[in-house]
């Protein structure tokens, strides 16, 4: 694209075509020259909006990262309703969507991503908010009684997000469908949810 011809919202069409590679090719495939190729625009774009390409990655993170804002509310929206190993079926299902996946996966590939996101992060970015989210509702399912009272949630979503990553990181099988998720969230609910009728 030439100097000088004005792009709309470039920094939105950057992160989409980041999204498209990642979906595509994978973190390994992620640079600058990629990810503004993909664009259709010059590489300066991307220098006139970031400080430079790891500024531009971690926005990118913490605009993924502020999307499981409406995610949290929504799961907490749906506790005291239909089947907590529904629900959270479904939130995994939301959660790791190809994006996500994609994100989680180019801040294990990128070092010095993970150190500059560390600041902000004790973790890894995506999976601290999500199991965050997710013991947030199991509390709240516990404190209505459609779980064990002595339900340990943190540990819970650790297990749940752990095992939710593995089932969809592999980008060559495609994601799992709702019955093989569901079937994980009712191995690890199970001791939980079964203890509470008792």
């Amino acid at each position: 694209m030439p100097t000088g011809v004005h792009i709309r919202d470039a920094r939105r069409q950057l992160f989409d075509a980041a999204e498209r590679i990642l979906l595509r090719e994978g973190p390994a495939a992620l640079t600058s020259r990629a990810v503004t190729a993909e664009a259709g625009c010059a590489k300066g774009v991307l220098h006139r909006h970031f400080a430079d390409f790891d500024d531009f990655l971690a926005e990118l993170v913490r605009e993924r990262v502020a999307r499981l804002e409406d995610q949290a509310a929504a799961l907490h929206g749906t506790a005291g309703t239909g089947s907590v190993i529904a629900n959270l079926t479904d939130a995994l299902i939301e959660l790791f969507d190809p994006v996500a996946v994609g994100v989680v996966g180019l801040v294990i590939f990128r070092d010095e991503l993970r150190a500059r996101l560390r600041q902000a992060w004790p973790g890894i970015p995506v999976l601290t908010e999500a199991a965050a989210m997710i013991a947030a509702y199991l509390t709240d399912e516990c404190e209505l009684g459609r779980l064990a009272a002595d339900t340990d949630a943190g540990s819970l979503a650790l297990a749940l997000i752990g095992s939710g990553h593995l089932l969809f990181a592999d980008r060559a099988s495609g994601p799992p469908g709702f019955a093989a998720v569901e079937q994980v969230v009712s191995a690890v609910l199970a001791d939980v949810v079964g203890r509470r009728l008792l």
